[in-house]
């Protein structure tokens, strides 16, 4: 269950980053208030699953799972250019995802 509380966690973590895009700077009304809504449940969802789990191995997957779906999403839906560097370190945070989750 943890793991799936951490899952939603993340998923409106990247909701919450996808609305500061469309935020314009606080100026745009509903993808600000947005932000903070996606942004509260995110931190409701971690606080939650940091009962369960320690906090280094759940911040970091939360944080760098963020992370590399963000650059991902912006790769694909926002045409940001795709390099063999940004390509290499999405596959180091999923290394570093993987061994954080195998050796808790």
């Amino acid at each position: 269950m943890k793991w799936v509380i951490l899952g939603l966690g993340i998923f409106f973590e990247v909701l919450g980053t996808i609305c500061m895009k469309y935020a314009d700077g606080f100026t745009r009304f509903w993808p600000s208030v947005l932000v903070f809504v996606f942004y509260g449940i995110s931190l409701v969802a971690l606080v939650f699953v940091l009962e369960k789990m320690q906090v280094s191995v759940a911040y970091a997957i939360w944080s760098s799972a963020g992370t590399a779906l963000i650059a991902v999403i912006g790769m694909f839906f926002y045409r940001e250019p795709v390099t063999w560097i940004k390509a290499l370190s999405l596959l180091l945070i999923l290394l570093g995802i993987l061994g954080l989750e195998l050796f808790e």
